[in-house]
């Protein structure tokens, strides 16, 4: 999984999902990540099925959409300035996401071992805790050594 562009940003204020979402969206095409469909398909996306999931003290969504709209894999980690409220993935709960990862794959396989490996390390306390924790410029070294690392 170490062929993913990794983008980082640390500090951006939204004042709900879709201006996170459209933020997202337009950067990922701006940087040739995604095709111009991209933006109006992660907003549908989300719309139909929510990525908010609650972890244990702490909360991320984890936007992503169909890989026909990418051109290159890409994992966008944000660390917004205050937490964004999204619709909990499992029920119509909304959570405080405190960290949003949005998955730019160009194989569906791709996407569904992703998510596996995110999942698996979202589940460590400890993961979570680093990735909210540490110096901005530390957050990408943070995500690449647990997650993008080649299995050992």
């Amino acid at each position: 999984m170490h062929n993913y562009r990794l983008i980082v940003a640390s500090g951006l204020g939204f004042s709900n999902s879709d201006e996170a979402l459209r933020h997202i969206g337009e950067k990922m095409v701006k940087d040739g990540i995604c095709r111009d469909s991209y933006p109006a398909a992660l907003l549908e996306r989300e719309a139909t099925y929510p990525t908010g999931i609650a972890l244990d003290g702490h909360a991320v969504a984890i936007p992503h959409c169909e890989a026909t709209h990418a051109i290159e894999p890409a994992i966008y980690l944000i660390r917004p300035s205050s937490p964004v409220q999204f619709q909990q993935a499992d029920d119509d709960d909304m959570i405080a996401a405190e960290l949003i990862i949005a998955l730019v794959v160009t194989h569906p396989e791709q996407q569904l071992n992703l998510l596996r490996s995110l999942f698996g390390q979202l589940q460590q306390p400890d993961f979570i805790e680093n990735l909210l924790s540490v110096p901005d410029e530390d957050i990408a070294d943070c995500f690449n050594s647990r997650l993008l690392a080649p299995a050992a």
